[in-house]
């Protein structure tokens, strides 16, 4: 290893002992990591090694662009479907898939987050209401007990 890798090595291992003082101002993960890879991709030269890159973004450095699990999946998706639609099918598929979409998109209530309420009051604890809800009693007391608007 060149003397440049092991110097960072060696600043990074000192840094992980002590957490208490910290070189630059915590950033979100994503924007720290983006930094870091084009310093290394720099350091490395235009024929460098892919390692500089990797000790560049030790820990948590974001996925490659490829590597993102919903962009796979969106472009497998898109190929999908020019293969149906060149198969004259893919009105059907792209139903279908909206279908599937609306299916894995609603939580089960084993999923919700302590705490959370239901928009339907019938499964919360108590039958509580979450707030802006319109009640069967507050329609009624508008309805029935105040002027119409314009007499």
């Amino acid at each position: 290893m060149s003397a440049a890798v092991e110097r960072r090595l060696a600043l990074f291992r000192a840094a992980r002992r002590s957490p208490a003082v910290s070189p630059r101002p915590a950033e979100p993960p994503g924007k720290a990591a983006a930094p870091e890879a084009a310093e290394g991709e720099r350091a490395a030269g235009p024929g460098g090694s892919a390692e500089v890159s990797a000790e560049a973004r030790p820990g948590g450095a974001a996925a490659p662009v490829w590597a993102r699990p919903l962009l796979l999946k969106v472009l497998l998706w898109a190929v999908l479907l020019a293969l149906f639609a060149e198969l004259e099918l893919g009105l059907p598929y792209f139903v279908l898939s909206l279908l599937y979409w609306m299916y894995a998109g609603t939580r089960g209530p084993a999923e919700r987050r302590r705490g959370e309420l239901s928009a339907y009051s019938v499964f919360n604890p108590g039958c509580a209401a979450i707030a802006g809800t319109l009640t069967a009693e507050q329609l009624e007391r508008e309805l029935y007990y105040r002027p119409a608007a314009g007499r």
